[in-house]
């Protein structure tokens, strides 16, 4: 058996591992060891390229991002600014159609701003918007389900901890890919918002319960002064401009804009006094949890490509593509369908680590930017999160909830119009890539 068969075969069985419930880091260095000691048949080099994997794989400075962008999220999200920005979407959006829906999604996109990861977003705002949308008669699959769909600008409107992950596995500047997710965020944010307003005047019953609410008037909810709007919205405003900011304009790099964005949500914690009660314990445990189970992944990654690089997997595959003739729009396509369909059995991450190693090279020497790539794969892994059965953003919310009358399936189906939007956006930003690419 020849190198290319034995690293196609060790592929599928690391999708096969992974679906037996094997975690993803062990599967990805006991398939990685094997195929090398197999294609080298020598155990001594295997161990020596795992030895490369393990430096080389996490010690770059870049990555000080990963636990930096994590703190400030954790301190973020223990600082309750998530409320805070929900009742200042509630005040100012209030006189739409679906306002509490619309604000929901608006209270995600800023709080996406400075948390990176799309299961926070989706255990905060399922405590603070689902239990207000209930109260002012929204369905329990309505408000379930906006909060899941909304949740996943989390891992698109930068920082975001799926774009670092690319941009390290595909050796792209993750400022760049920063920079390229504010556009296609943006998008997504406003179309949720947009199918929001369209179910609740075309198709009321799906959003309210009853026809006696309709809508939630503006005088049944609460109108901020602009002094309070002022001090609500203050906390996460600087910690935007400070993050955002700071590294569009270039006086920070990634790494910087996240040490900073630490500090300032430290400072921000500090001065609302939530870190007492052993809190702040419990950020730097959930901090440190995160960050080292994301550089195992990495380092178990950076072998797992030195695995398929020795096999000569990419390049066989990529040669394999130019001679059928589908072209680079017909390799998409394959890929983005490949992504889906991993999207509904395992998680973002494992997608990432099993499939970049192998489509970068290809996408590479098929002409397209490994920018708008990375941003096209991000919004394909992104749905995963809202389809079954695996849907994690779903379960988040559903573990959060912790109401017996609203099931698993009626958040998958309240999350529906959502996929739809990132559904037409994925095609969107795959024909035209200038969309992702315009703010470079």
């Amino acid at each position: 058996m020849g190198d290319l068969t034995t690293g196609l075969f060790l592929i599928g069985a690391l999708v096969t591992l992974v679906l037996l419930g094997m975690q993803i880091a062990v599967a990805l260095f006991s398939v990685a060891f094997a195929g090398i000691w197999l294609m080298r048949g020598d155990v001594e080099i295997a161990m020596r390229m795992m030895h490369s994997a393990a430096y080389g794989g996490i010690a770059d400075y870049i990555f000080a991002t990963i636990p930096l962008f994590v703190l400030m999220g954790m301190l973020v999200s223990i600082s309750n600014v998530g409320k805070d920005t929900f009742d200042v979407a509630e005040s100012l959006l209030r006189r739409l159609r679906g306002s509490l829906g619309v604000a929901t999604v608006a209270a995600n996109a800023m709080f996406a701003a400075v948390t990176g990861v799309s299961v926070a977003s989706a255990a905060v705002f399922t405590k603070i918007a689902v239990p207000e949308m209930v109260r002012h008669g929204y369905t329990k699959t309505f408000a379930a389900g906006t909060v899941a769909g909304s949740s996943i600008l989390g891992m698109m409107i930068p920082p975001s901890v799926l774009m670092i992950i690319y941009g390290v596995l595909a050796e792209q500047s993750i400022g760049k890919l920063f920079i390229a997710g504010l556009i296609p965020g943006v998008v997504l944010a406003l179309g949720f918002a947009a199918v929001i307003m369209l179910m609740a005047t075309f198709k009321p019953h799906l959003v309210f319960v009853s026809r006696t609410t309709i809508d939630v008037t503006a005088q049944k909810l609460p109108t901020l002064s602009a002094g309070q709007l002022g001090l609500k919205i203050f906390p996460i405003s600087l910690l935007i401009i400070l993050v955002l900011g700071g590294l569009y304009s270039g006086f920070f790099t990634p790494t910087e804009a996240g040490a900073v964005g630490a500090l300032g949500a430290l400072a921000i914690a500090l001065a609302r006094r939530t870190l007492g009660g052993g809190n702040l314990w419990k950020v730097l445990q959930e901090t440190g949890a995160i960050s080292v189970g994301i550089m195992i992944l990495l380092i178990a990654a950076s072998y797992y490509s030195k695995m398929i690089s020795v096999a000569g997997v990419p390049q066989a595959l990529g040669m394999l593509i130019k001679e059928s003739g589908l072209g680079p729009y017909g390799f998409l396509t394959l890929y983005l369908i490949l992504v889906l369909a991993l999207g509904m059995i395992i998680d973002s991450s494992s997608i990432l680590l099993i499939m970049t190693p192998i489509a970068a090279p290809i996408a590479t020497s098929l002409g397209f930017d490994l920018i708008h790539f990375g941003i096209v794969t991000v919004i394909a892994v992104e749905m995963g999160l809202l389809t079954p059965p695996f849907g994690l953003s779903v379960f988040t919310v559903k573990s959060a909830l912790n109401d017996p009358s609203v099931s698993v399936d009626s958040i998958f189906v309240g999350s529906l119009p959502f996929l739809a939007v990132m559904l037409f956006a994925l095609f969107l930003f795959a024909a035209f890539p200038i969309l992702s690419l315009a703010l470079i």
